[in-house]
């Protein structure tokens, strides 16, 4: 990537901004940018002018100042770590310039003993993780793209995973939280501390607000103790039998930290076996986990089911090829959706996709989808159940033809005057969320 050059005249964006920051390659022009970053840029934005320049500050001094600049010259941002979840969300309208924190990426306190730990934003979620395992201890998280994703991209798209079975979801988990608000002051939410109820919970209205109310600088979370043994049961078979399985499963005393009903092709894909299937995970002491993961192989077996149990080195390959087959994307046409549904629905919504994986208890879950006709007919499936459907990730041409949303509800007149008050001037991420904010 080449930075831009101080002896040539650039736009009055690029020069501004590199102003601001004063150090090599810290700013981009979109023409020197490589490749593949200007596809997932794209991704983002509606069809137009691409953006001018992308811009790296290193603190949360410089991103603030980056922000009061372009709110006084009116610029519109795109908000971004490491571009992992850019093509998520509505197109951002417009953009003049995407502000990335991966930069940004600092840990700025472990407190061992009180279990939290808070960190820049830009900070990369398989590094934080590398660093609290030397503490035997973990963020209770699996986002999409482990490996690429930043802590703030995952707070801003409110990514949580299989994992909210045991921990809930992200705004569960998060206990403060500094962000860049739309004229470039900084400010704060919540502490550094479990016990904290002071102020209006900034927190879980900046979770999965993709960036249109603030920019998240650094964050504070709740971290738990890893488990001394884990284990991973898999059923398969008719829907009948894996519903009943599910329902047995929400209804006992057994204490998975992960459990997911899986679609067909999805079973077959990981060559767990045929039809649908139910995989739940156990981590505790050895011999729970022993106990809890025979219980539901016998839960299987009394309903015909096929079953497995995957320990050591094998759990942890299936978890990840789990991940990686539910995010993949065979062709550039496959639509990703976040669905919502009643638990008890979960089956029903499965024997109709082809790759789909729903949280048991949540009714949460994610589906690839090949067309847009499909999508609506699976939406208005979704919303008899009570539910909702969501698309992610999605070609542009079809996020231009189609309500990516799909919100049925009363809130957006609050949505909007919240926006307003915390972004006047429209300047971030907008057009990205619900009903067009």
């Amino acid at each position: 990537m080449k930075a831009i050059s101080n002896d040539k005249p650039q736009g009055v964006c690029a020069t501004d901004f590199a102003s601001i920051i004063g150090e090599e390659n810290a700013v981009c022009l979109w023409e020197n940018i490589e490749i593949d970053q200007q596809k997932r840029i794209q991704q983002a934005v509606a069809s137009g002018k691409p953006p001018t320049c992308i811009v790296y500050p290193r603190t949360q001094q410089q991103l603030a100042a980056v922000i009061a600049k372009a709110h006084s010259h009116n610029w519109r941002v795109l908000p971004c770590g490491s571009g992992s979840k850019l093509s998520w969300g509505s197109l951002a309208k417009s953009i003049d310039v995407v502000v990335s924190t991966e930069r940004i990426n600092q840990l700025i306190e472990h407190a061992v003993g009180d279990l939290t730990v808070t960190v820049e934003a830009g900070m990369k979620f398989s590094d934080l993780q590398a660093l609290l395992a030397k503490s035997r201890q973990f963020l209770a998280l699996d986002p999409t793209a482990p490996e690429s994703a930043t802590i703030g991209g995952i707070v801003a798209t409110g990514d949580t995973g299989s994992l909210r079975q045991r921990y809930g979801s992200v705004r569960d988990q998060l206990l403060g939280v500094t962000f860049v608000r739309a004229d470039g002051e900084i400010a704060k939410a919540g502490g550094r501390v479990v016990k904290n109820v002071a102020g209006y919970d900034l927190m879980k209205l900046l979770t999965g607000s993709y960036g249109t109310l603030g920019f998240i600088s650094q964050l504070t979370f709740r971290l738990y103790p890893l488990a001394e043994a884990s284990g991973t049961v898999v059923l398969t078979g008719s829907a009948e039998a894996v519903s009943q399985a599910a329902d047995i499963l929400r209804g006992s005393a057994l204490t998975p930290v992960q459990a997911d009903l899986l679609s067909t092709k999805l079973v077959s894909s990981l060559d767990l076996g045929q039809g649908l299937g139910l995989i739940a995970r156990f981590q505790s002491i050895s011999e729970s986990v022993k106990e809890q993961s025979n219980r539901v192989l016998e839960v299987g077996q009394k309903l015909g089911l096929d079953g497995a149990i995957f320990t050591d080195g094998d759990e942890v390959s299936l978890w990840q090829r789990l991940q990686e087959r539910i995010h993949s994307t065979v062709t550039e046409s496959v639509i990703t959706c976040k669905i919502g549904v009643l638990p008890t629905a979960a089956v029903e919504i499965l024997t109709q996709v082809e790759l789909g994986l729903i949280h048991i208890s949540s009714g949460l879950g994610l589906l690839q989808l090949e067309s847009k006709n499909q999508v609506l007919k699976v939406r208005d499936r979704t919303q008899l159940n009570r539910g909702f459907l969501t698309i992610l990730s999605a070609p542009v041409a079809v996020k231009e033809q189609i309500d990516v949303w799909g919100y049925t509800g009363n809130a957006l007149p609050l949505m909007r005057r919240i926006k307003e008050q915390f972004d006047s001037k429209n300047i971030l991420s907008p057009g990205r969320f619900v009903g067009g904010i």
